[in-house]
């Protein structure tokens, strides 16, 4: 069971590391994947109305009628079939990359707000389309009724320093396009992630300890 004294200590030290690196004002998502929905409760006890799922029926099970003050965000790989059981539970898709779900989610979930995820690392095993492919990816989510809110990319494992190259890159992009929302940084990298601007981070170990692997 999770704590949620444990994750409200924890979230202070996540603070205190945004406010060392001038973060103040971005976003926590708080990246429940693998743990279960007392994960859930404990954040949003601690203030944080912000939940990252990446895994379709894990989501479906966990925040089908949660509480509405929740917001959902879905981080994961995404396919396409997965789209119609997520519409209704979904309120941010964050790692939308390709022409077809963007045509799935306008037909199962009119009006949604979706954030492009970008490939800023070269490793396919992450996802996201590349920078080449935004504008007209941007033109399509509009054409259909989506509301493209910003951008979203995955650093590379490793040190910190080497995700700042794609951090700065897709900072920049976001900015090129008139964006407003830029989701880059996790707990490993958040400091860097701040540092080039990212207006949202998604942390799950820093609030709940090591993540238990997957049944």
């Amino acid at each position: 069971m999770i704590d949620p004294a444990d994750v409200a200590e924890r979230l202070v030290s996540v603070r205190e590391r945004l406010d060392r690196s001038g973060g103040e004002g971005v976003r926590i998502i708080a990246v429940t994947k693998a743990f279960g929905a007392d994960a859930v409760a404990a954040a949003a006890a601690a203030g944080l109305r912000d939940i990252g799922e990446s895994y379709a029926q894990e989501t479906i099970a966990k925040l089908d009628g949660r509480d509405p003050g929740v917001t959902v965000h879905f981080i994961g790989g995404l396919q396409r079939n997965k789209v119609r059981k997520l519409a209704g539970v979904v309120d941010v898709w964050q790692s939308v990359d390709r022409a077809e779900l963007i045509e799935e989610i306008a037909r199962r979930d009119p009006g949604a707000s979706i954030m492009l995820q970008v490939d800023i690392t070269g490793e396919s095993s992450k996802g996201g389309c590349a920078p080449a492919a935004i504008a007209p990816l941007l033109e399509a989510a509009s054409s259909a009724g989506l509301d493209t809110i910003g951008l979203m990319g995955i650093g590379p494992i490793g040190d910190a320093e080497d995700a700042r190259p794609g951090f700065r890159r897709l900072r920049e992009l976001v900015t090129r396009f008139g964006l407003r929302e830029c989701s880059m940084g996790m707990t490993a990298d958040l400091e860097v992630a701040v540092e080039e601007g990212t207006t949202m981070i998604r942390v799950g170990t820093a609030l709940f300890g090591p993540r238990p692997a997957r049944q």
